[in-house]
């Protein structure tokens, strides 16, 4: 199909970008790499009477690191963001998510911000900004302010983003020494939309007698309601769990054998791990992770049904904490 009529801005500046975005209203949409406006362009599912393109401003791209947290500039490409050496060593987990969306076509032309500033709970980043707590930064005429990403995201499709605000960065907390992170997603192509997605970041630490536990723990999910969820109910249940020694098999359920890591191997047990000497014990992993539905509002489409959804994220969630714990 072709779009509807609009007025096209190639913005010079912010205060440039932020000047026309108020003077248009809500008749305006913000274009950077396109990836995602472009498409409901064609189909007419956005028809926007001013198209702001802030593409090609330096002062929103790039990736700095600030101390205790990496500044990550709104139309920094996705690409750059996975190769950066600050993201991998501040915030690895971010680079992990970055890498599973869409192709290297999009991941070259789509932007960091405008995927997060596109809010699609089945988008691979927001799940991972409110599993770290991010911090987004607006821009208006009248100044700047900064929002959590818990308050950012506020329905489907939808965001914290007034009319005449930009997106300029993101701030990514540091977590520091001691945690692991992984991202865990189902999906039918590698250019579909996750089905259902886990973010994991897990702190471990370990006593003086060698026993390791879990003292901190992160989970956000992907399409699993009409925004990213964090999943509080896994990270009380995991929180203080002391985990397998290195070495332990760790069990695989009858009815899904196939839906946990190959990787695993050695003796299997229903209920538990098996240590060395042959002794079964419970596996807190896996305890947690059967509690990652809860709260959760998956939606029906022609890929799965709810019930489907709810399977998928506790045996992804339960994928995700046994590499991020692995990883710590």
């Amino acid at each position: 199909m072709i779009p509807a009529s609009f007025d096209y801005v190639r913005a010079s500046s912010v205060d440039e970008a932020v000047e026309v975005l108020a003077d248009a209203g809500e008749e305006a949409k913000v274009l950077s790499g396109g990836q995602s406006l472009l498409p409901l362009l064609r189909l007419r599912l956005a028809y926007p009477s001013v198209l702001v393109d802030v593409g090609r401003l330096p002062e929103l791209r790039g990736v700095r690191d600030e101390g205790g947290h990496v500044h990550i500039g709104a139309t920094t490409t996705l690409d750059e963001v996975i190769r950066s050496p600050v993201v991998r060593a501040g915030c690895p987990l971010v680079a992990l998510a970055t890498a599973t969306v869409a192709d290297p076509a999009v991941r070259h032309r789509g932007t960091f911000g405008g995927s997060l500033a596109h809010a699609d709970p089945a988008g691979d980043l927001p799940a991972v900004a409110v599993a770290l707590d991010m911090e987004f930064v607006l821009r208006s005429t009248t100044g700047e302010r900064v929002v959590a990403a818990a308050d950012f995201f506020t329905d489907y499709l939808e965001t914290a983003l007034e009319p005449g605000e930009l997106l300029t960065g993101v701030r990514v907390p540091k977590l520091g020494e001691g945690w692991g992170f992984h991202y865990e997603k189902f999906h039918r192509t590698a250019q579909a939309w996750a089905i259902v997605g886990v973010a994991a970041a897990v702190k471990v630490s370990v006593s003086a007698t060698g026993t390791r536990r879990v003292e901190e723990a992160r989970v956000g999910l992907t399409n699993m309601g009409p925004t990213p969820l964090r999943a509080t109910v896994v990270e009380s249940a995991v929180q203080g769990a002391e985990l397998a020694p290195p070495g332990a098999s760790t069990t695989v359920p009858s009815s899904t054998s196939a839906s946990f890591p190959a990787s695993i191997s050695g003796p299997v047990s229903r209920n538990g791990s098996t240590s060395a000497n042959g002794s079964t014990r419970p596996d807190p992993l896996r305890e947690a992770a059967s509690h990652a539905d809860e709260d959760t509002s998956p939606t029906t489409d022609l890929h799965a049904t709810p019930d489907y959804r709810r399977h998928l994220a506790r045996v992804l969630t339960y994928r995700a904490l046994l590499s991020a714990t692995a990883a710590a």
